[in-house]
């Protein structure tokens, strides 16, 4: 081994040894490979300490989530056993991630912190039924940073979430007036649920978008979003001849703008990636059809990709935006672009990566149903929910019948929308808008637990016995970083499965917790916990408090003996340790 490899394994040792440590790793070998630009100390508004803890956090939910996240024994389950598996492997990509953001977070300046914007998972998505509740994520106002600060923002985030008239504006003003840096992040710790639940052999991702400030969200929030994400090139032609280019823009006039830009593309080599599949008919068929229409090829599953892997089209908005762009394929020019929706996390996600791959992506904010058209769904959001005759403005906007309770559904879906601060005042945002300055920077990490086709990373690979290669990609407006990681498990396979596991699931896995050495980080690990895996159930309140409401658990997001169990340990840890556990009340 020469020197410098030698040093480089140094250094990501020593910048990411907290990391390590708490998930008993041993680090190997390091190989950067750039993708685009090159070494630059000014890579990231984070710092190159610190850039490796946040790629290093990518890499170990990733590799945690591929070994101990059930991957693949979901294939031909039931839906409600199916379901069981994705919460179970959502957990763990949660968790992992969280402890590697609080570990590596011990190393923030004093007056920084990373706050949860936005988490993926707080709904079920298409195909899935509502009893079938939300999965474990990392959701809005989760803090990690130095304690005094974690409090002064705790508190504040409680009030976001508890105080009428509190808003994001007072929010914002004293943050900025105590002198407190937060860097923002929206994450998805598990991308493509159900493709690993089945064990598909491409798609699952950690996803990890971190940003010099907190998105202007205030309140936790997931919906579904409108996006086309085109080349940069093709918005600015159609531009410079005063024509707009939004996802309100007919589709003609897209595929115009770009033959302007490359002449003499032929529509069939303008590819267009949408979500597929019998439940997105409602919400697309009419898009696919104008496409269709246009002479234009819809992407379907198995296609080969600009780069040779295969599309999948059931899921997984977020990689196909690495591929947007024009294409030489035997000789011809191809263009290949993103339209249809998105869960929201996935959309600001994709759509903040427009300064790094030289894109541009334009949303509109859709509710959480299927029932009609996208074309009349970008019209919805904008009904005002105080409205007296919401019902009749409801039926025209969607072109049928509501019931009364259809109504309210509604009406609650536009008032959560308002209170959460999204931008519904125009009909077509860019991610610009959800930033209280207009200028931004973003650091965009992925952690593959298995092939991505779109930006053709590599999975966790097998390299000996408990040993583990582990790929990471991060981008930034200054180019793409490629991370291998050659990991080794310091325990035996089976017994490093608790260093990843929940406290709380392994109780439910059997371990006794009356028996077990209590220590004071339990209080946290399982306050941190309750959020990640059951947070509809959870009221803030005062400074620091939590009541559990057990009654608002869905049996198919934890099964009854499973939430007996973890209530009988809430109960038990209060009753013993009530000094540790003040914050806790038992509904």
């Amino acid at each position: 081994m020469d020197a410098e490899r030698r040093n480089r394994i140094a250094q990501w040792a020593f910048d990411t040894r907290s990391i390590l440590g708490r998930f008993h790793l041993w680090l190997m070998d390091v190989e950067e490979r750039w993708v685009k630009g090159e070494e630059s100390e000014d890579f990231s508004f984070v710092g190159p300490a610190l850039e490796k803890g946040f790629i290093m956090t990518a890499a170990v939910t990733a590799l945690g989530t591929r070994l101990y996240g059930r991957y693949g024994e979901g294939k031909d389950l039931p839906k409600a056993e199916i379901n069981r598996v994705k919460k179970d492997a959502d957990a763990v990509s949660a968790y992992a991630m969280s402890e590697g953001l609080w570990y590596l977070t011990r190393n923030l300046p004093e007056n920084h912190a990373v706050m949860v914007s936005l988490g993926e998972g707080l709904m079920p998505k298409a195909g899935e039924t509502p009893e079938m509740g939300s999965n474990p994520q990392l959701g809005f106002g989760r803090v990690y940073a130095r304690p005094q600060v974690a409090k002064f923002l705790d508190r504040r985030v409680n009030r976001l979430l508890n105080e009428p008239g509190y808003e994001w504006d007072e929010f914002w003003r004293e943050v900025q007036a105590a002198g407190i840096t937060i860097w923002g992040s929206a994450i998805d710790t598990l991308e493509n649920t159900s493709r690993f639940a089945k064990g598909a052999d491409t798609g699952p991702l950690a996803v990890l978008h971190l940003f010099d400030q907190p998105l202007a969200v205030s309140r936790p929030y997931e919906g579904y979003m409108g996006t086309l994400v085109l080349p940069r090139a093709v918005v600015a032609e159609a531009e410079a001849r005063s024509v707009l280019i939004s996802y309100l823009t007919p589709r003609r006039l897209v595929l115009d703008a770009i033959r302007r830009t490359w002449p003499g593309v032929r529509p069939e080599n303008v590819h267009v990636w949408t979500l597929a599949g019998k439940s997105r008919e409602h919400r697309l068929a009419d898009l696919w059809g104008e496409w269709r229409g246009l002479g234009v090829h819809l992407v379907e599953d198995g296609w080969e990709l600009p780069g040779g892997g295969r599309a999948f089209t059931e899921s997984g908005t977020y990689a196909p935006a690495f591929l947007v762009g024009p294409h030489e394929i035997d000789g011809e020019t191809h263009v290949f672009l993103v339209d249809g929706y998105a869960a929201s996390a996935e959309a600001i996600q994709a759509a903040s990566l427009d300064p790094i791959l030289d894109s541009h992506t334009s949303m509109c904010i859709f509710s959480s149903k299927f029932k009609v058209s996208a074309a009349r769904e970008r019209h919805v959001m904008r009904l005002d929910p105080a409205a007296p005759d919401l019902g009749r403005r409801l039926e025209e906007t969607l072109g049928m019948e509501v019931t009364p309770e259809q109504v309210e559904e509604y009406r609650a879906i536009l008032v959560n929308a308002r209170e959460a601060g999204m931008p519904l005042e125009r009909p077509a945002v860019t991610v610009d808008d959800f930033f209280p300055n207009k200028r931004w920077r973003v650091l965009a990490l992925m952690g593959y637990m298995l092939p991505d086709p779109y930006s053709g990373g590599p999975g966790v690979e097998e390299a000996g016995e408990g040993v583990y290669r582990v790929t990471t990609r991060a981008a930034t407006r200054s180019g793409i970083l490629d991370v291998v990681l050659t990991l080794r498990l310091m325990e035996p396979l089976e017994q490093s499965r608790l260093v990843f596991s929940p406290l709380l699931q392994r109780f439910i896995a059997g371990a006794d917790y009356r028996n077990r050495a209590v220590k004071i980080s339990d209080s946290g690990r399982i306050r941190n916990e309750l959020q990640t895996l059951v947070s509809e159930a959870l009221e803030h309140h005062g400074e620091n408090g939590i009541t559990v409401h057990f009654d608002r658990i869905d049996d198919a997001v934890l099964p009854p003996e499973h939430q007996r169990l973890i209530r009988e340990v809430l109960e038990w840890y209060k009753a013993n340790h009530p000094i540790w556990f003040r914050w806790l009340t038992i509904a």
